[in-house]
């Protein structure tokens, strides 16, 4: 990883609204990815009227986003000379992400979070590890993790999301490129002042360029009093 380049992270959670970090430390790659692959799908039924030799689509269901990328361990110490035990690497890779954890009785929910730009929230699906540098007695030196996610909204959000649209309620919504969080208030709740509420909740540090979000989580807002 070139000197001054950001590492991508992955952070460990124990609850499902990403709110109180897993105790072990979040996982940052040695070299970050050459390219992120996020997959969006939509979900129809194939239905064909008696007259029509033809099929319509009727809406079904709106998938989880999945987000699927590859990392490099490199043990030699060209990359860190700090960071040349295999075992370790893996091990506390696998903690954040993979390690049953006994406190939630499942796996840790996970945030991947590169600079500003990226950030995406979910459960680990899969974990590939492809070992291709090794020591002559055989022990690894470099090693191809293959990692899969897939995006999770807890239960409770997923059912607000279905109701009308108010601020005491949540949305997910889908950022267009070039507006702002600001402009999404206004959108939603016709109301633009409610945008650091939205910031703080989804983790943002910024407001206007939204440039790498695809979709925000609007939770309910606390009216004063």
């Amino acid at each position: 990883m070139g000197t001054g380049l950001e590492p991508l992270k992955i952070t460990g959670y124990t609850d499902e609204e990403f709110q109180t970090p897993f105790s072990g430390d979040p996982y940052s790659v040695m070299i970050n990815p050459d390219s992120i692959k996020l997959q969006r799908s939509i979900e129809y039924n194939e239905q064909q009227s008696p007259d029509s030799s033809s099929s319509s689509q009727k809406y079904k269901s709106t998938p989880s986003d999945k987000f699927n990328f590859d990392i490099v361990i490199d043990c030699t110490g060209i990359v860190d000379s700090t960071r040349t035990v295999m075992a370790t690497e893996i091990n506390t890779l696998e903690a954040v992400v993979f390690t049953y954890n006994g406190q939630i009785h499942r796996p840790n929910f996970v945030k991947i979070q590169w600079g500003e730009d990226l950030m995406f929230k979910g459960v680990l699906t899969s974990f590939d590890i492809s070992y291709t540098l090794f020591k002559p007695d055989g022990s690894p030196l470099r090693a191809k993790i293959s990692l899969g996610f897939s995006q999770y909204i807890s239960p409770g959000t997923v059912k607000k999301l279905d109701e009308d649209e108010s601020p005491d309620v949540s949305h997910l919504v889908t950022v267009v490129e070039g507006i702002t969080l600001p402009q999404l208030c206004q959108k939603i709740w016709n109301d633009d002042s409610y945008y650091i509420q939205v910031a703080k909740f989804n983790d943002l540090n910024k407001f206007r360029n939204l440039k790498g979000i695809d979709r925000l989580i609007f939770p309910p807002i606390v009216q004063p009093v």
